[in-house]
């Protein structure tokens, strides 16, 4: 039997062959190699596999599980927009009075079917911008088909009178909504008829209307002015009010309140005169 030969080689740490068919020994600068006659080798040598560092491995199962995350918060969000169990099926309506809800959900007919994730305020809006009462409106999802519509509305000051129907109008002049009963409406009205909103002092008048308190606002008869500066209100029962101009508006506010809060005098006060109001005068 011959006599296996050894030799011994010292190479480089990092330039030894992988899978090298022998012997390693390391040491601190260097490794030496002895070789083995290829021969010697056995048919059934096997090659070490060093196990995957740690971080390469945890990053590889952080990819995997963010694609895995990805893929189903996009295939919820499919789903919410195109599928056709959010399809809107009713419309509910909030804090209209001026409008009826039959009248808002008949303009959003447009609406009926669209998936609830897909409607926006403007899209509402667009759809009820011929209603002079409403300022604005939001729009919110009730799942899983029901639409729910807040309206804003525009605050009505004043009454016009037109023939025989009563318009309430706002502060810009617009007409909000006619009534026929003219006792149902607790506000005040501007004389002059409908052609009162071309007058030089309408805008003045409807000001002051705007700042008064509702609980003021709800007792006043009538509204009107010869000028700008000569303001006036009546009230139910006779008394009247000097307001002036539609100047210092909150300060007349407060003083007319605490004139209106006191008990009744006697003789009783026919008019009350805020249009100083530091220096306020009843007669």
């Amino acid at each position: 039997m011959s006599k296996e030969t050894e030799s011994e080689e010292t190479v480089p740490k990092e330039t030894v062959p992988e899978g090298l068919h022998g012997k390693v020994r390391a040491t601190s600068s260097r490794v030496t190699v002895t070789s083995i006659p290829a021969e010697a080798a056995t048919p059934d040598a096997t090659l070490l596999e060093f196990p995957e560092p740690p971080r390469r491995k945890r990053r590889r199962i952080l990819l995997i599980i963010t694609g895995s995350v990805a893929l189903v918060i996009g295939g919820l969000l499919a789903y919410l927009v195109f599928s056709p169990a959010l399809a809107v099926r009713s419309v509910t309506v909030e804090g209209a009075s001026l409008v009826t809800t039959g009248e808002v959900s008949a303009a959003l007919e447009p609406l009926m079917g669209v998936s609830l994730t897909k409607i926006t305020d403007d899209q509402a809006r667009e759809l009820l911008k011929h209603m002079a009462p409403i300022e604005d409106v939001k729009v919110a999802a009730a799942p899983p088909s029901t639409l729910v519509l807040t309206v804003i509305e525009r605050k009505p000051v004043a009454v016009l009178q037109s023939g025989d129907v009563f318009m309430l109008i706002d502060a810009q002049g617009r007409q909000l909504k006619g009534v026929k009963d003219r006792a149902s409406v607790k506000l005040p009205l501007i004389d002059g008829g409908s052609d009162a909103v071309n007058s030089e002092v309408f805008s003045s008048i409807t000001a002051v209307l705007a700042d008064l308190p509702p609980g003021i606002l709800a007792r006043l008869e009538s509204a009107s002015a010869q000028s700008v500066d000569s303001i006036e209100l009546a009230l139910t029962g006779d008394q009247k009010i000097f307001w002036g101009s539609a100047e210092q508006n909150d300060a007349k506010a407060r003083v007319l309140q605490a004139l209106l809060a006191q008990p009744p005098a006697d003789p009783p006060v026919r008019e009350f005169d805020v249009s100083t109001p530091d220096r306020p005068v009843t007669r």
